[in-house]
């Protein structure tokens, strides 16, 4: 669609930023009622993925607790999903923001996403109809206690794009639809996503596609379209307890990810379902492996503590720790219950068996982490990429 720029003579960037012009903004398609046929090998291989998350949920690794391992893998697509919007940083930095609240305003942001996939997986498990509030609603956690806190929630009412200047869109590389469009476009999606009558996957993947064209916020628009995904595979049974980390696999591939966008609006929707399904299946089964490793560990922390009796304060927190790493003794006493000397204790046969060391959190924090776990993560991080692709199926 063709739209005009108009002057701005207070516009950054020398006179050509400050002239009018026209560009092409994309509109794409309204897709509640569309039909999408699918190749057999496209189907297969969404086939093979949801095979993969079913896996996953249907033959976990024998845990003390099933909750650590979702929430490491939470957490883990909540740093993936950040990275990809330029906030770095590490799960052991994460753990000890998380752990002692921080003015790290990266650290903020990551921890607001995890919040904001917290509260998707809620909706995914709960809504009969998912609706336009919903995703303001993962936008306005998303961006809470940030210095851009009254802007979220709010559907865009102003042109945005992707790449080129920050001052117009006259050089860049995406534009979206006007914004007068957005609200029934956004109306569109959520109808499109209540359908059943896709493949998950698919509809996952045409989903983020649309949402990434629509671009309906001022920022944040790739962090609440990954929460989506979660929604969806979660309204769909798909993944309900646990929940791969699709971002991880895209991350790693970032070129390929960006083309498979645009090969899309193109009208070449098989190349992004390969670059969507191949995701999702990767994400799926190296949960798997990442879940198995950390069931080796705990073994191996276990045997390291003398294998402490069932029920037993040590034992507790060696179930526990995958989903907290950095902790207290108050914060081992509010997982344990019972008395502060008792966790105390606990933490102590733990650092003697070098199941834990102390860490520096904070200036006056007395913490301990886990040993071994955060070097799990980072491992689970560099070796997703490696992962092979979806599998297909035999030629005759």
């Amino acid at each position: 669609m063709e739209q005009r720029w108009e002057p701005h003579m207070e516009a950054l960037g020398g006179g050509s930023a400050r002239g009018g012009f026209t560009f092409e903004a994309y509109v794409p398609e309204p897709i509640r009622d569309q039909s999408f046929t699918l190749d057999s090998d496209i189907a297969a291989a969404a086939a093979n993925a949801e095979a993969a998350c079913r896996e996953l949920e249907e033959e976990p690794p024998e845990l003390g607790n099933f909750e650590p391992l979702a929430r490491q893998l939470l957490r883990a697509e909540s740093v993936a999903s950040s990275r990809i919007e330029g906030l770095i940083l590490s799960h052991r930095r994460l753990a000890k923001a998380a752990f002692s609240g921080t003015h790290d305003i990266t650290a903020q942001g990551v921890l607001g996403n995890i919040r904001a996939l917290e509260r998707a997986v809620e909706l995914g498990g709960s809504v009969e109809k998912l609706e336009g509030a919903h995703l303001e609603e993962v936008h306005r956690i998303l961006f809470e206690g940030t210095r851009d806190e009254a802007r979220g929630g709010r559907i865009r009412t102003e042109q945005n794009w992707i790449g080129g200047s920050a001052s117009t869109p006259q050089h860049a590389e995406f534009v979206p639809p006007p914004p007068d469009l957005v609200p029934g476009l956004v109306e569109d999606l959520c109808e499109f996503c209540n359908r059943v009558d896709l493949p998950a996957s698919i509809q996952a993947g045409i989903a983020h596609v649309q949402f990434e064209s629509i671009h309906p916020f001022f920022d944040g628009n790739g962090r609440v379209v990954r929460a989506l995904i979660l929604i969806i595979l979660r309204r769909r049974r798909l993944s309900r307890s646990y929940l791969p980390p699709v971002s991880l696999v895209l991350a790693s591939e970032a070129d390929r990810y960006v083309a498979g966008l645009g090969s899309w609006r193109r009208g070449v929707d098989d190349d992004w379902y390969r670059v969507f399904i191949d995701a999702l299946y990767r994400a799926a089964a190296g949960a798997r492996h990442f879940a198995a490793d950390v069931a080796e560990l705990q073994e191996r922390w276990m045997k390291k503590a003398g294998d402490p009796r069932r029920g037993s304060g040590p034992r507790r927190l060696i179930e526990l720790l995958p989903s907290q790493p950095v902790l207290d003794v108050k914060t081992a006493t509010d997982l344990l219950g019972g008395s502060a000397e008792r966790s105390r204790q606990a933490l102590a046969r733990l650092q003697e068996a070098g199941v834990v060391r102390q860490a520096s959190v904070g200036k006056r924090n007395r913490a301990w982490e886990s040993v071994g776990l955060f070097d799990l993560l980072d491992r689970f991080e560099r070796n997703l990429g490696a992962v092979e692709r979806t599998p297909r199926p035999t030629k005759r």
